[in-house]
């Protein structure tokens, strides 16, 4: 295992913000991932676990601990069936799944970050989740001290959460299977409204799997969701808030909100949620609470491209970052009385 003291964290992160960690190990096998993790437990000593650090805000002061940045490789496919090591790049093996002929992952290209941290997450977008794919995700429980093998079902997957997330000191991903579908060179059904006009599709149709996937990233580069260290805009964490998700209470008085301040003729985002809730979209609260692109005039701001996301642009610290995030919060809860929740994990900060 590669060990640097001091270590600097901001170019591990896709924010490029952060300060040091006091011990930067770098793992490249599954026993190296175990053994560091064993040792800092054993040690008492805090630890945070990076893949592509793709979802991640460190604070300025940096980690009083070992960081371990996980970076095994593995990409094994058997039929339908594929088995990633957690370090795998994830857009990488996303496109080695459309060029295989295989289904399932497609309308997930371009998501910057490893394959270990997509059923963290939940990882979705554009009518995918990872959740419909994963069959088993391989993990050491440092709370048992081995080795476990969650099924879908024990993941306990729903919107952008996960057993894993809900127990985020207790498991470290170390592998992720999915089952994925050979549809003759298709593509799943494709869901999203937006991705089935640009390929001239009816939702719910299939289109070619290179042609979904070159769709998907052509509007992920068009909000700045595609990773280009020339274009501040993708010095983010993408999205950095989740889709506020209400119940029927919540939604009606969400209602009055939205009719008192843009007028009965306003009609927000709706999507059916789990349990006779409703979705809503955070980008479209954003932006009607006059956060638009491009917001802000120092050197954290919105994207130009995309009111999801904040970005750096350049010279930015994490409390820049925060500072417009805060902003941002209040903003949408005074206009429509709904809390946003940051998407990335926060480390040594908070909202």
């Amino acid at each position: 295992m590669q060990e640097i003291h001091d270590a600097p964290l901001a170019p591990l992160t896709t924010f490029r913000l952060g300060g040091p960690a006091t011990r930067l190990v770098t793992a490249v096998t599954d026993d190296e991932v175990i053994a560091a993790v064993r040792e800092a437990d054993t040690a008492g000593v805090p630890l945070l676990i990076i893949g592509g650090g793709s979802n991640l805000v460190i604070g300025d002061k940096g980690f009083e601990g070992t960081a371990l940045r996980i970076a095994t490789r593995g990409f094994a496919l058997d039929g339908g069936r594929l088995e990633l090591a957690a370090g795998e790049v994830w857009t990488d093996a996303v496109a080695r799944t459309v060029e295989a002929g295989l289904a399932g992952l497609e309308c997930l290209a371009g998501i910057p970050g490893s394959a270990g941290a997509t059923p963290i997450q939940n990882v979705g977008a554009y009518g995918q989740e990872v959740s419909a794919t994963i069959s088993e995700v391989v993990a050491y429980d440092r709370r048992e001290d081995r080795t476990v093998t969650l099924t879908n079902a024990e993941c306990a997957f729903s919107y952008r959460h996960s057993r894993f997330k809900q127990h985020p000191d207790r498991y470290v991903v170390l592998r992720v299977r999915f089952d994925l579908e050979d549809a003759d060179g298709l593509s799943a059904p494709v869901r999203y409204a937006e991705t089935a006009r640009l390929l001239g599709v009816e939702p719910g149709g299939r289109a070619e799997l290179s042609a979904v996937r070159r769709a998907v990233l052509e509007l992920r580069a068009g909000k700045g969701m595609v990773l280009d260290p020339a274009d501040h805009d993708t010095w983010s964490a993408g999205s950095f808030f989740t889709n506020p998700i209400l119940d029927a209470g919540e939604y009606e008085a969400f209602l009055g909100r939205v009719r008192a301040r843009l007028g009965d003729e306003a009609v927000p985002p709706a999507y059916p949620a789990a349990d006779g809730r409703t979705k809503t979209s955070a980008a479209w609260l954003i932006d009607r609470a006059g956060f638009t692109k491009g917001y802000g005039s120092g050197p954290a701001r919105i994207s130009t491209k995309h009111t999801l996301a904040l970005t750096n642009r350049g010279e930015a610290t994490t409390e820049d970052l925060l500072a417009l995030a805060r902003e941002v919060v209040a903003g949408v809860r005074d206009a429509f009385g709904v809390t946003l929740v940051n998407e990335p994990v926060t480390v040594g900060v908070s909202l």
